[in-house]
């Protein structure tokens, strides 16, 4: 079945029916009120598999993914034609262009955290440079995928944009297809089967990983702003979020003060988390367990309680944790925040780069000086200073990772550029004809000489 499915879609897209302008636009506005009609439910579905309020639902799922497409129509005709280059002395006579194609059949593997955004969004990508997709949703998240599947059938014919459905052994056949271009998000772990598998195609891949994002919050920093974009940017969908804070290094002078604020702001934002009215479950039992073994490590400053029946961990901070510790050895992924202190803004930065290079970094400070230092000396693959999440709003910023973080990047214009291949055109003017190209000779490797210095 699979088999058949990429052996149509590939037929498609070698009919050309997806290449125009004018049918990307159109595909593109499909989706978008497919979306505006079935936003009912989807959030529905948000709040059966991850108890999403429909705020927050709203704001992080389908809001942002209609943005994106009105965001991706009005720029797509300068996105898609051609770039002329200069050429050189050699070249006399010719015309460089770089032209934008599509990769053709693509694979799109998305997450649980934001099932339907991380969804959508690489689709809008596919879409707008010209593909075909096969979209795979999570089946930690059942209800979202079957919406996602209801939605794009109705939609799309499947030839051209499909739903596939299942678990590991699903994705572990969809890998082994020839397909074009694989994008996936989701674990590190995960992320290198995904690579594993590409690598036996040499097909190319893009990687939404995650990782241990730091914070620093320096001395100079305006407290009470970097409390409340702390919490709400940890414990968003219960910091089931890949470029949540997972950490923060807090100057000494400051700590006390940083974390009875966010005791405050917790209080403020996240009222009677464990009635789960308006706060994100945790999407499943195993990884409920997992995050609950984390409190036993170190000491609770605040928060700490579960509701084993519903899944739900109140937004925690963890003390006196040391890198040793379970919950520092991997992505936490969970609404739980282990706070360090330092005095040596140096020490800080060595510690972090001993570890793989994070999805995000966040820092809080006043002073250039210190944004400049962070910035240089650590790589990471994106992140805010004095905010925290808010680079992912901008579709004028590339989001991705670096090393184990992930590779490649997508929003706005990156996600075209991650669905295309740039090809490189020469035409050549045969009016004219440089002999020495042939007939090599003293003078001309002189001439030659001179002009490839």
């Amino acid at each position: 079945m699979i088999q058949e499915l990429i052996a149509r879609q590939r037929a498609y897209y070698h009919s050309g029916q997806t290449r125009a302008l004018s049918i990307r636009l159109l595909q593109l506005q499909k989706l978008y009120d497919g979306i505006q009609k079935y936003e009912a439910k989807i959030l529905d579905a948000l709040k059966q598999d991850l108890n999403k309020s429909q705020f927050e639902a709203y704001v992080t799922e389908i809001g942002y993914t209609l943005k994106e497409i009105s965001f991706v129509k009005k720029r797509l005709g300068r996105w898609m034609k051609p770039q002329k280059v200069k050429g050189t002395l050699l070249q006399a006579g010719g015309r460089g262009r770089i032209v934008p194609e599509p990769y053709g059949v693509t694979l799109i593997i998305a997450p649980w955290n934001y099932p339907f955004q991380l969804a959508m969004a690489p689709l809008i990508g596919a879409i707008a440079a010209g593909n075909t997709a096969i979209v795979k949703p999570s089946e930690l998240t059942p209800h979202v995928s079957a919406v996602i599947a209801e939605l794009l059938r109705e939609v799309y014919a499947e030839e051209y944009i499909a739903v596939v459905e299942g678990g590991v052994e699903t994705s572990t056949e969809l890998l082994a297809q020839p397909v074009d271009h694989i994008f996936f998000t989701g674990s590190v772990a995960v992320g290198k089967i995904v690579m594993e598998a590409a690598a036996k195609r040499l097909t190319p891949v893009t990687l939404e990983l995650g990782g241990k994002s730091p914070c620093i919050v320096h001395d100079d920093a305006n407290l009470a702003v970097a409390a409340r974009r702390i919490v709400w940017g940890k414990f968003v969908n219960a910091g089931q979020t890949c470029v949540a804070p997972d950490y923060v290094y807090v100057h000494k002078h400051v700590k006390d003060k940083l974390i009875a604020l966010i005791k405050e702001e917790i209080q403020k934002q996240y009222a009677n988390p464990l009635q789960g009215a308006g706060y994100v479950r945790i999407v499943s039992e195993r990884h409920f367990q997992r995050l609950s073994s984390f409190l036993t490590n170190g000491t609770v400053l605040v928060g700490g309680k579960v509701n084993e029946e519903k899944w739900i961990i109140e937004p925690t901070l963890l003390g006196n944790v040391t890198w040793d510790d379970a919950v520092m050895q991997e992505e936490i992924f969970g609404p739980i925040l282990p706070i360090f202190e330092y005095e040596d803004l140096d020490r800080v930065i060595q510690t972090i780069l001993q570890h793989p290079k994070p999805l995000a970094l966040y820092a809080f400070t006043e002073s250039k000086r210190v944004e400049d230092e962070i910035v240089t000396r650590i790589s990471y693959g994106g992140g805010c200073i004095n905010d925290t999440i808010f680079h992912l709003g901008s579709p004028y910023l590339p989001f991705g990772g670096v090393g184990e973080s992930g590779m490649g990047s997508y929003h706005g214009e990156y996600s075209f550029r991650a669905f295309s291949h740039y090809k490189s055109v020469l035409r050549q003017s045969s009016k004219f004809d440089l002999k020495f190209r042939y007939y090599p000779s003293e003078s001309a490797l002189k001439f030659i000489r001179k002009l490839l210095k």
